[in-house]
């Protein structure tokens, strides 16, 4: 049964960052079976959307900073 919840849920964006490239290189080495390349593709794809939310929530906050010195 798959999980329902997110894995990557909760860490922070250099965890997050660190293990991608860590399951990045371990991807780019080879020597895993089918099905272990598709569960490091899969946590691949979670660790990068975790780590796109992060950015994406830095960029929002210094939007808003911004603006709120441009509205000084």
């Amino acid at each position: 049964m798959p999980e329902t919840t997110d894995p990557s849920e909760g860490l922070s964006y250099e965890t997050a960052r660190d293990e991608l490239v860590d399951v990045v290189r371990r991807l780019e080495s080879g020597g895993t079976t089918l099905e272990e390349s598709l569960a490091l593709w899969e946590r691949a794809e979670l660790l990068a959307r975790t780590c796109q939310t992060w950015l994406d929530g830095a960029r929002q906050r210094l939007d808003a900073a911004v603006g709120a010195d441009a509205d000084d």
